[in-house]
C-alpha cells in the first residue's frame, strides 16, 4: 500500500508518439516537465539518442530514465567494441526489457514507460517497454504518457499504413499538439521530433518543426 501511494504522488505527466515509416522512424514529443503540481521544466527533451541509429522517448521519473539511458548507452558501446558491429534494436530492447525486469524485486522498481526505435540491417522497428519488464514490437505507431490518450485519437484518425518520414512528421506533430492542448500533464515551450533512418538520428531544430506545424495548422 505504501508504495503504491509513493507512485501516485512520483507519478507526472508526458506526451511521446512513436511512427514506424516505410523509410525510417519518427519520434515527437512535447518539452514539459513537472515536479508535483509545479512545472520544472518548460523546455525538458524527452527523445534521446543512445546510439547513431536507436534512440527513445522518457515518460515517467527523470532520475530512473537518465539511469537506464546511461545503462543502455554504456552497454551498447561495450556490444560495438566486442562483436564488431552494431547492435540490433530488437537487442537492444531485449537488454533494457532484462533491466527493467531485474528492478521489479528492488525496493522500488524503475517507474518508466519507453519508446525504443531505431534502424538496423533489418530495417525500421520500435519497441514499447513497461515498468514490469515487457518488450511489446509495435509495427505502426504507439504513445506514451498522461497525454497518450489524446494522441491515440488523432493517429487513430489520421495515420495512414507504410507513411514516409515526411508524412510521419506531420502525423506525430499533430498528436502531440492535440495532447497539449487537453493534457494539463502535457505542454511546454513547442514541440521536439526527431528522426531516425539509414543516415542516423537528427532532431530537427525549432524552425523546422514549426514549419511542421504551421503545414497542419493552415489546412
Amino acid at each position: 500500500m505504501r508504495f503504491l501511494e509513493q507512485a501516485q504522488k512520483l507519478k507526472t505527466g508526458t506526451t511521446t508518439v512513436g511512427i514506424v515509416c516505410k523509410d525510417g522512424i519518427v519520434l515527437a514529443a512535447e518539452k514539459k516537465a513537472t515536479l508535483g503540481y509545479m512545472v520544472a521544466s518548460k523546455d525538458d527533451i524527452k527523445i534521446v539518442e543512445i546510439m547513431p541509429h536507436i534512440a527513445m522517448t522518457q515518460a515517467g521519473m527523470v532520475g530512473d530514465i537518465q539511469a537506464l539511458v546511461r545503462y543502455l548507452k554504456a552497454e551498447s558501446s561495450l556490444f560495438e567494441l566486442r562483436e564488431n558491429k552494431k547492435i540490433t534494436i530488437k537487442a537492444a530492447a531485449s537488454l533494457l526489457s532484462n533491466i527493467l525486469y531485474g528492478g521489479r524485486w528492488s525496493f522500488f522498481p524503475y517507474m518508466v514507460q519507453i519508446i525504443l526505435a531505431g534502424v538496423d540491417r533489418y530495417g525500421p522497428s520500435m519497441f514499447i517497454l513497461h515498468p514490469d519488464g515487457s518488450k511489446l514490437e509495435e509495427k505502426k505507431y504507439f504513445s506514451t504518457g498522461s497525454g497518450s490518450p489524446m494522441a491515440f485519437g488523432v493517429l487513430e484518425a489520421i495515420h495512414k499504413d507504410n507513411p514516409t518520414v515526411e508524412e510521419a512528421k506531420l502525423m506525430a506533430a499533430r498528436a502531440v499538439k492535440a495532447a497539449v492542448e487537453r493534457d494539463i500533464g502535457s505542454g511546454g515551450k513547442g514541440i521536439d521530433i526527431a528522426v531516425i533512418n539509414e543516415r542516423g538520428f537528427k532532431l530537427l531544430n525549432a524552425s523546422e518543426v514549426q514549419k511542421i506545424v504551421d503545414n497542419f495548422e493552415k489546412k
